[in-house]
């Protein structure tokens, strides 16, 4: 079986290369597809999690390399990382960033790891850039492990909250259980209400769609704890492996689009100023010239980069739905520089925008706003990602929704091509 550059094993159902590993990174630099510089760190500090919810794309996908990351990272990972990214904010006189802190769950090991990786990464990025760069620091977490100490010493620290939740009802809930299947819905609303206390520090609400419930009843239940933004989440799935509600013979069905649509309507109608909800602001922008700044829809390109447990430098985790080790790319915080993995194929290929597209999404006329969909949902065993989205029929459902409902308030025409 071939090996890829990586050294990792070839997906068993491909029967060909995937395009980000073929393509030929001098020339296209030559031809002026500059990198771009990251600006996005995401950074593990645990490869476990105290949940095992049902549709995780991290322990319930096509990647297992988890189970070979030491469980919590290392003072030597977190120092490295710290300076890797003033190094690469100094090369590139980056004036702001942002500091991601994941896991499984990031608070696994308390909050005394996370708090010193924020005060390494802004003390490497301050030797490297003096005070011109700004570190906006972030940490993603199930919620069930906020205490009021917790919030207390993140909000102290300047580090934003944000919570995943499926909805604002324990029956929303039931796919998100701890190992032994108990609801983690009590300890997860407990943190939730403890956050509230500290508005300043509370990033919001990323919610993963679930078809079988009422995207109203969602949205209106998840409103209840005064988000102040919400992320509603695609599950992350491809076309070897499609989403709920997707299957083979429903290729060209959009519920998923339909279930957005519903949500936006509502939305737009009553609630839009009190809280945002990133895919509709980012489709709208797109709709009247604004560039995206999320990977999920437009071209911009990708500027985010994530660092293991171990010092791996690898590309966004959501790629591990597609095959195993997807996201590696051979190299490491300790031996590589962030500007190395800037020619990575893979980091390339999202940085290329239009040129990374299929066939079929240069041609659609609503490839502009669309970007042919996240990175990861275009993945086929047999062609790699130079696909449409698994996604394609509901975003072309939802782009067409919020343009018919956004041009009579512009009353600007029409802002797309019939």
């Amino acid at each position: 079986m071939a090996q890829h550059p990586e050294g990792e094993t070839a997906d068993p159902h491909a029967s060909a290369p995937w395009p980000h590993r073929l393509l030929d990174v001098p020339a296209l630099r030559r031809a002026g597809t500059a990198p771009v510089p990251l600006r996005q760190f995401v950074l593990k500090l645990n490869s476990r999690c105290n949940l095992l919810c049902s549709y995780c794309y991290v322990y319930n996908a096509a990647d297992t390399s988890w189970r070979g990351r030491p469980p919590r990272v290392t003072p030597q990972v977190l120092a490295r990382s710290a300076e890797r990214i003033g190094e690469h904010v100094a090369a590139h006189g980056l004036r702001d960033i942002r500091v991601e802190l994941h896991g499984g769950e990031p608070l696994l090991g308390g909050v005394d790891t996370a708090l010193r990786q924020v005060s390494e990464v802004r003390s490497a990025v301050r030797a490297a850039a003096g005070a011109d760069c700004e570190v906006r620091v972030g940490v993603q977490t199930n919620g069930t492990l906020l205490t009021a100490e917790t919030v207390r010493r993140l909000a102290d620290a300047g580090v934003r909250i944000g919570v995943s939740l499926d909805g604002g009802r324990p029956e929303h809930n039931k796919r998100r259980v701890d190992h032994a299947g108990r609801p983690a819905w009590p300890a997860a609303t407990r943190g939730l209400a403890l956050l509230a206390q500290r508005p300043e520090a509370y990033a919001g609400i990323l919610c993963t769609i679930d078809l079988d419930q009422d995207p109203d009843e969602i949205y209106d239940s998840l409103m209840e704890f005064r988000p102040a933004a919400l992320d509603l989440l695609l599950p992350h799935a491809n076309w070897a492996h499609p989403p709920p509600g997707k299957g083979p013979s429903s290729a060209g069905a959009a519920p998923y689009g339909q279930w957005l649509a519903r949500v936006f309507d509502r939305w737009f109608d009553g609630g839009r100023h009190r809280t945002g909800i990133r895919i509709f602001t980012e489709i709208i922008g797109l709709l009247v010239g604004f560039p995206s700044s999320a990977e999920a829809v437009g071209l911009s390109p990708v500027a985010a980069v994530l660092v293991e447990t171990d010092g791996a430098i690898e590309q966004v985790d959501s790629l591990k739905a597609a095959y195993s080790r997807a996201p590696s790319t051979g190299l490491s915080v300790f031996d590589d520089s962030f500007d190395d993995v800037l020619e990575h194929p893979g980091i390339v290929a999202r940085q290329l925008g239009e040129e990374a597209l299929s066939a079929d999404c240069l041609r659609c006329p609503l490839m502009r706003v669309c970007g042919g969909g996240h990175y990861a949902h275009r993945y086929r065993p047999d062609s790699g990602f130079r696909n449409p989205s698994v996604y394609c029929a509901d975003l072309a459902l939802l782009i067409r929704h919020i343009a018919g409902r956004i041009e009579p308030v512009l009353r600007s025409g029409p802002l797309l091509p019939d």
